[in-house]
């Protein structure tokens, strides 16, 4: 089988990360990954105080010694992160994704410890300025990722920051099946973040009805919009999506209209939103917001984490 040298490093037999999903990823699902031969990372924010992330990393540990990840949000709208990179950094995670913000002060604060710093990008100008700083590698987030999206697809995104960067590079979006990994490492990923297609895992703590939507829709219900948390957010049209159809509210219009509270609102926005989405993860309401990726469309049941690294990774097993 073909080397993976950072995800070797990484404990993992196999190029795959799956992906820190907010609200989805739980300690269960980071164990079977980690049992099942790839790594895995889990949102800080999914646990509302640092006692609980805290516990959370050691139930993990306890289970297994394999590295793992810890996602960061490291912009102003994240009031726990300051703390929340000081715990990480004290227990010593294998690595740290950053989303949304910039990384120069984790990846100083994790660098001399050695723990390694991946960074989400979405062009290759913010990649550039990562890979200056000192990120390990970059994980680019196309067009075809679940959640916050990036613009370009993964064919044209993935060759051009390998080309221009000295750092790894793992492709984020579209990957459910062995045929799409086989494609992102052909063109020149240094391994791949899977998020959708373990949110239909026995393992993940969503609803049954969230879950069975991503048996039951297909990519073409897969709609970008900024309503939700203010930033482009990729969500399976539902009945109360299309309700929503493109109204902004007043809130969004606030922002854009006044510079001075912008940053403020943005926050407001991104918070409310996180709400509506923990609130829809949970149970189904008429106020159904269920994130997912283009990917759905070649997920077809609800299946263990361990079998669905198996279907990912037969093509590598030769």
């Amino acid at each position: 089988m073909k080397r993976f040298p950072l995800f070797e490093a990484l404990g993992a037999q196999y190029p795959i990360l799956m992906a820190p999903m907010f609200l989805v990823t739980n300690t269960q699902m980071m164990v079977a990954a980690l049992k099942s031969g790839i790594t895995a990372a889990v949102p800080a924010l999914n646990y509302r105080t640092d006692s609980a992330l805290r516990e959370a990393i050691g139930e993990i540990r306890r289970q297994t010694d394999k590295p793992f990840g810890v996602n960061l949000i490291v912009n102003k709208s994240n009031i726990k992160y300051r703390q929340q990179l000081k715990t990480c950094a004290e227990l010593k995670v294998g690595f740290i994704i950053t989303s949304l913000g910039n990384p120069k002060e984790t990846i100083e604060l994790c660098k001399p410890l050695g723990i390694k710093v991946f960074c989400d990008v979405v062009d290759l100008l913010y990649a550039k300025k990562v890979a200056d700083l000192g990120a390990d590698a970059v994980i680019a987030v196309s067009s075809a990722a679940g959640g916050h999206a990036g613009n370009l697809k993964p064919e044209e995104l993935v060759p051009l920051l390998k080309k221009q960067l000295p750092i790894p590079v793992i492709s984020a979006g579209g990957i459910a099946t062995s045929a799409d990994l086989e494609q992102a490492l052909e063109l020149g990923a240094d391994g791949v973040s899977v998020g959708t297609a373990f949110i239909a895992s026995n393992e993940a703590g969503v609803s049954e009805e969230y879950k069975q939507a991503l048996v039951e829709y297909s990519a073409k219900d897969i709609i970008l919009t900024k309503i939700i948390s203010g930033t482009p957010l990729t969500v399976i049209n539902t009945p109360y999506m299309q309700s929503l159809g493109n109204h902004q509210g007043f809130l969004n219009k606030l922002m854009y209209k006044n510079k001075f509270l912008k940053k403020y609102i943005k926050m407001l926005i991104a918070f409310r939103g996180m709400k509506t989405i923990e609130h829809a993860a949970s149970k189904a309401t008429y106020k159904t917001v269920w994130v997912a990726g283009t990917s759905i469309e070649d997920i077809h049941k609800i299946r263990p984490v361990s079998e669905i690294v198996a279907s990912l990774t037969k093509s590598l097993i030769k």
